[in-house]
């Protein structure tokens, strides 16, 4: 049924792809017609192509440019008082700003042809010559400088490219042009669809296309791809084909979070990196305090390498970022720590004891269960797993046959009416863990235990500031008296509140996050682990004191 309604809505709007096809291949067709005329060119005559088409750029947005530059200078020079004079002015600028946006995709539309063209007769070239002979530019000194760029060598004013450089470790001689079908994908992710093709139709050469048209509008292009190796190899790999024509290329992933080696990559023309490090970019940019502290400019044009996998499996996991706690070396860990590691102590023998009851009830020695075994075990199970959810001899229990479901089926039972019953399952534990949202809280029998022995038997236990603040209100005394017992109560609830997050840092610490797993010690130093690629992930912190 559905096949035939396809058919039925194909003979009166057509096939999509073949509408797009049929849009798309008079511009093919124009790529290669000027492609042919290249071909006849020299080497710096090819160069200056791309020199006039930036310029064309510059041209359009030229006069719209100095409106917003005279505009900032009015803002500046009106006194701190008249905010909404300021304010009104920058409207302006928002709107001119947009108004350029607008201008330069017309004209990346409109040259994108000649664009695509030159690309491709570049990429022609070095696979054909193993050299190419040009003159030096101040961009071709720039390169000879670098040990890494051996490719651009000088002699006086003689620039010679070779066609041979290396690439994620290894020597790579450059042996592609662009196909039709590469330029198709081109046009696409230019207008900014989603390109799919195929294994081997060469995803990594179709994003030069439109990574070159849009880097020559000169606002930065990103290029976003999934791991740390693709992002270094593709800037080695592609680098060269946009460094020709003087456009600077790097790879943020080459350098340390906040540098000036990160700030300099992206104010390059072509900026390659990983999504996660773009993402902490932002973040960081976003808790800077002032101008000079930020690393990225304003984001204009972004090409993302495998976009499933970072728009759909990766973005699954938030980024998270923080800063320093303030007071952080003064919190109670070295103090709290002797008590937690009890009550660490305490619930390992409680979820022993709990999982041995389990196999005792779901897998007896007489092979089978009564209805009353399978229910106390699978209650038995489930507070094994609330205990300690990591622990080796559970994780071993629950690929047993049946055992993950029977778990999954009593934690169904207790979830369900807003977990209404499920104090009769944590009752019984000195603290919860809910390894889905990474928390620990402390039970009743927990707080009995480390409060064991104190003289302050209300030593983890907040006070209640309503009652208790309205009880001093509603009680004799003087205002000054009663304003002293506030001030104490507020003292009291700020301690208590402090030295409960720090108890439930450490039960974190202790049960959720494994050593060598989550996080390793180097240089005596803590270093989050990506859970999802197993790196180090430099710069970043765990957050509230808990790092």
């Amino acid at each position: 049924m559905i096949g035939t309604l396809n058919k039925i809505l194909q003979k009166f709007v057509g096939d999509k792809s073949k509408k797009d096809l049929r849009d798309i291949t008079p511009i093919v067709e124009k790529i290669n017609q000027i492609g042919n005329t290249l071909m006849g060119i020299s080497h710096d005559e090819l160069r200056s192509k791309s020199a006039a088409l930036k310029l064309i750029i510059r041209d359009r947005i030229k006069g719209i440019e100095e409106e917003i530059s005279n505009l900032k200078a009015q803002a500046e020079a009106l006194p701190g008082t008249q905010l909404d004079q300021k304010e009104s002015i920058f409207i302006q600028v928002d709107t001119l700003e947009k108004q350029i946006n607008t201008e330069i995709e017309t004209v990346l539309e409109e040259i994108l042809p000649e664009a695509f063209a030159i690309v491709k007769e570049t990429a022609r070239r070095l696979k054909e010559n193993s050299e190419l002979k040009l003159t030096t530019t101040e961009a071709d000194r720039t390169l000879a400088t670098i040990p890494s760029k051996d490719y651009v060598t000088i002699d006086g004013n003689t620039t010679t490219w070779k066609n041979n450089w290396m690439a994620a470790g290894n020597r790579i001689i450059w042996d592609m042009v662009h196909y039709d079908v590469q330029l198709i994908g081109g046009i696409a992710l230019h207008r900014g669809k989603v390109a799919e093709m195929a294994t081997g139709e060469g995803k990594t050469l179709v994003a030069t296309l439109s990574v070159f048209l849009n880097a020559l509008a000169g606002k930065g292009v990103h290029l976003v791809t999934v791991n740390d190796y693709l992002a270094k190899r593709d800037s080695e790999w592609m680098g060269p084909l946009y460094e020709f024509h003087g456009l600077t290329v790097d790879c943020i992933d080459r350098h340390q979070p906040n540098g000036v080696g990160r700030r300099e990559a992206y104010r390059a023309d072509i900026t390659f990196g990983t999504n996660n490090e773009f993402g902490f970019d932002y973040l960081r940019d976003n808790m800077a305090v002032e101008a000079l502290q930020l690393v990225q400019r304003k984001h204009h044009f972004a090409i993302v390498d495998e976009v499933d996998s970072v728009l759909i499996d990766e973005a699954r996991t938030p980024l998270i970022i923080s800063g320093p706690t303030p007071k952080g070396d003064d919190q109670e860990f070295d103090a709290l720590k002797p008590r937690v590691q009890a009550l660490i102590s305490a619930q390992k023998t409680a979820a022993n004891e709990f999982l041995t009851l389990a196999k005792k009830k779901l897998m007896p020695d007489s092979g089978t269960s009564s209805k009353e075994d399978i229910t106390e075990g699978s209650l038995a199970l489930y507070r094994a797993y609330r205990s300690l959810p990591k622990n080796k001899a559970l994780i071993k229990f629950l690929s047993e046959e049946g055992m993950k479901a029977a778990l999954l089926k009593t934690e169904g039972q207790y979830l369900q009416d807003n977990q209404r019953d499920m104090h009769k399952v944590d009752t019984e534990l000195f603290f919860v863990i809910d390894e889905k949202q990474n928390q620990v809280e402390l039970s009743e029998k927990g707080i009995q235990l480390i409060s064991k022995n104190m003289e302050d038997e209300r030593f983890f236990i907040l006070p209640d500031l309503g009652s208790e603040l309205a009880e001093i209100e509603n009680g004799g005394g003087a205002d000054d008296e009663k304003l002293k017992l506030k001030d104490e109560l507020m003292r009291d609830y700020s301690i208590k509140s402090e030295r409960i997050h720090t108890i439930n840092q450490l039960l974190k610490a202790y049960s959720i996050f494994e050593k060598d797993v989550d996080y390793v010690v180097i240089d005596n130093k803590v270093k989050i682990v990506d859970e999802q690629t197993g790196r180090i992930m430099e710069g970043r912190r765990y957050s509230d004191g808990l790092h």
